[in-house]
Parts: C-alpha cells; sequence; structure tokens
C-alpha cells in the first residue's frame, strides 16, 4: 500500500517538478537541529511546492522550515492507537499538518482531518465515500480495497503501468474498428460489383 502510493503520487505529479512525496521516510523537526530526539517517520508524507530530488531524511532546518503538507499512517493492531493519538496531537499541534489520513488496511477504516483555527476536524466523505484533500486537490478513497486518489471529478488517478494498460487497450479498440470498417468497405464494394454484374457491366472494366 505505501509504494503503491507512492509510485502513484511520483507518476502523478512528474510533470509538476514541484511536489516531494516519500515513504518510511524520516521527519526531523528539533529546534536544535539535533537528529537524535523529535523526528518522526510517517508511512507517507506529502510537500508541496518542494524540490522533487530523492533525499534520504527530510530535515526541517535544511527545507527553510517547511513541514509536510499531508500525511498518511496505515494503522495496524500495535501502531493503531498511537497513530490515533499521539500523532495525531503531534501532526496537530507541532506540525501544523493541514491534511491527516489514517487508513486500516485490514478494517478499511479510513479517516481523514483537515486543521481548521489549529485544531482537526474531521473531513466527511462525499456520495462515493471519498475524503478531499485541499492540499493535494485530490480525492482519498477506496478502490477494490486498496487506498487510491481520485481527481476532483472523481476519476481514479492511475498508475504509470495502468495507463499503459489503458493506451494500449484504447489503441487495440480503435485499430478493430478500423479493421471492421475496412471489412464493411469490402462488403459494400462486393455487393456494388455483383449488382453491376447482374446489369451486365463488368466491374473489373470500370
Amino acid at each position: 500500500q505505501i509504494d503503491l502510493l507512492v509510485r502513484l503520487m511520483k507518476w502523478y505529479w512528474r510533470q509538476a517538478g514541484n511536489v516531494y512525496c516519500s515513504g518510511n521516510t524520516t521527519v526531523y523537526y528539533d529546534q536544535d537541529q539535533r537528529t537524535n530526539r523529535n523526528f518522526r517517520g510517517p508511512d507517507i508524507f506529502v510537500v508541496m511546492n518542494a524540490n522533487p530530488r530523492q533525499r534520504n531524511s527530510w530535515m526541517i532546518w535544511k527545507e527553510g522550515g517547511r513541514y509536510p503538507n499531508v500525511v498518511f499512517e496505515l494503522l495496524s493492531n500495535s501502531t493503531a492507537k498511537v497513530d490515533r493519538t499521539t500523532k495525531k496531537d503531534l501532526y496537530q499541534d507541532v506540525w501544523r499538518l493541514p491534511n491527516y489520513f489514517w487508513f486500516h488496511p485490514v478494517t478499511k477504516e479510513l479517516k481523514g482531518f483537515k486543521l481548521i483555527n489549529n485544531q482537526y476536524q474531521e473531513i466527511q466523505p462525499n456520495v462515493a465515500g471519498h475524503l478531499w484533500s485541499d492540499q493535494m486537490e485530490l480525492f482519498v478513497g477506496l478502490h477494490d480495497g486498496i487506498l487510491r486518489l481520485f481527481t476532483a471529478n472523481g476519476d481514479l488517478v492511475l498508475l504509470e503501468e495502468e495507463e499503459a494498460q489503458r493506451q494500449a487497450a484504447a489503441a487495440q479498440q480503435q485499430a478493430e474498428q478500423a479493421q471492421q470498417q475496412a471489412e464493411q468497405e469490402r462488403q459494400r464494394a462486393e455487393r456494388l460489383a455483383e449488382q453491376l454484374r447482374q446489369l451486365g457491366v463488368d466491374p473489373d472494366s470500370m
């Protein structure tokens, strides 16, 4: 799930050139620029208007004081309590994280929060059960039981291989339609030739 979302984000924003996203990367936020305290490793985080170059870690003091815009945490029986309490408080009170989402891959529990007046308010789902991220300008929701992203119009954001498969399917459909059209033209020409023969006209001499 982590790998899928990170690949999806990098592919979706590949041409933007100003979105950094990563999975299982440590964020250091100590005011004294120390790396042995005040750090967290979100499952997935996104920083808007940032250089997308690869990093081994995200150090706030090396990134102009920039914290992530969006964090995703995947719940498990061992981490769910911390994700719902300790991390939520940290993201709200210290990071001032605008959007926080958590998802349990087994139970399919999905919740999202938006920071309003320094307090998290739960994001209400739309009719499709998707949660809007005003930071990413995308919906977050489930597709075949997996956490995915959707456009403002509700369309599924595709992975690179899914786009390739869709393009290949579209090309095959066009080829089949062209073949069908050619066959229809051939049959029409044969009918016309037969009608000419019935009238005593040799179509090959025309």
